[in-house]
Formats: structure tokens, C-alpha cells, sequence
């Protein structure tokens, strides 16, 4: 896999990537502080970063493995066709499973488990680049991270999943806007009318 696609999963501003824990659906906080690609095993990318549940800050380490790699056949260049004369060579979407542990030693640390679907286009420079052509459409989204976080504790399992602009794979009834995420009132004390500090992994 010649391709590097580290940057597809760190493109977007951390107060939009959004993402929930357990079943009451409380918010997580998620932020990739690293992201290299492995030089033995070209599918595989070691990652560094935090999280955040209420006050409580973990550290993690683990890895995305790319699974399956599949190209659109036909291109799309955005509203009025504004990437048309980009240079735009490929688009596509990439699926992965990905598994981050959380440092043992701290409070309410565990390990992440799943699968990812991002999607990725190659410019005419032959980069990887985040797909946000179709951003401005009521449905966009990307980095869709579903699975679970198991506590190193208890062994309890929580489902835990997080995206950029939308959580992937949650209820009808918890994501009620249209254009933009917004939360329905039966979640928002599980830390949604909470506005995170910016940069809190810091």
C-alpha cells in the first residue's frame, strides 16, 4: 500500500468530532495527538492520543490496520462541480479495524476496539487528502469509529462510537438536526450542554 492516509483521521477541528459512551449515549471526547505509518507493514498506522469523559483524561496508544481499500467509480466535485478542475485523480472509502488501550495506571482507563470507515480522495499530486467535497451537504460526515471501550477494571463493556460533524450508528431519537448535529433533550446532561475547553488534550 503505497499510500500514506495518516492525515485523513486528524483533518478535522476536535470541538466537531463527536462521539459517545455507554448506553445513556455520554459524550467522549477523542484527540489523535499521533499518527505515523508503520514502515514494516504499509496497512498499519501506530496512534498516540487522549480521551476525555466528564473531568477524567485518559492516555492511549494502539493502531488502525486498513483492511479493504475501494474507489469510487464515479468522482464527485462538490456543489456547482467547484473540484472539477482540482486535479482530483481518485476517491474513495477505506474500512479498518483499529484497537487503543489506555494507560493502566489511570482512572477509568480502557482499551477501544472496532471498525472505521473513512472516506479519502488522491489529489493531483498523488496525496492521500481528507474527503470534504461534499461538506456543505445535510449528511456529510467521515472517520465513522464504531465499537466498544472494555474497562481494564471491571472487564465491563460500554459501546463507544465517534465521527467528524455526526456520531456514526446511534439511536433516530438522539441526533435530531438536520443540518448539523444536535442533540435531543432526553441526552444533553450526559455532557452535551457542556462546551469542551479547546484544547484540552494539552
Amino acid at each position: 500500500m503505497k499510500y500514506d492516509f495518516s492525515n485523513v483521521w486528524n483533518k478535522t477541528d476536535n470541538n466537531l468530532v463527536y462521539g459517545i459512551i455507554g448506553d445513556n449515549y455520554e459524550r467522549i471526547l477523542i484527540k489523535f495527538t499521533s499518527i505515523k505509518k508503520s514502515k514494516e507493514k504499509t496497512n498499519e498506522y501506530f496512534v498516540s492520543g487522549k480521551s476525555k469523559v466528564k473531568s477524567n483524561i485518559c492516555h492511549f496508544k494502539g493502531k488502525i490496520t486498513i483492511v479493504g481499500i475501494n474507489e469510487f467509480k464515479q468522482l464527485s466535485f462538490g456543489v456547482d462541480d467547484e473540484y472539477k478542475d482540482a486535479g482530483i485523480k481518485k476517491q474513495g472509502l477505506l474500512t479498518a479495524v483499529y484497537e487503543f488501550v489506555e494507560d493502566e495506571k489511570q482512572k477509568g482507563s480502557g482499551k477501544f476496539s472496532g471498525k472505521l470507515e473513512s472516506i479519502w480522495y488522491l489529489d493531483k499530486n498523488n496525496l492521500i487528502q481528507y474527503n470534504d467535497i461534499e461538506i456543505n451537504s445535510d449528511k456529510y460526515f467521515n472517520n465513522a469509529f464504531i465499537g466498544v471501550w472494555k474497562s481494564n477494571n471491571s472487564g465491563k463493556q460500554k459501546v463507544c462510537n465517534w465521527g467528524d460533524y455526526r456520531v456514526p450508528n446511534v439511536n433516530c431519537d438522539f441526533d435530531i438536526g438536520s443540518g448539523e448535529l444536535s442533540v435531543s433533550q432526553k441526552y444533553q446532561k450526559n455532557g452535551w450542554w457542556i462546551k469542551p475547553k479547546s484544547e484540552w488534550w494539552l
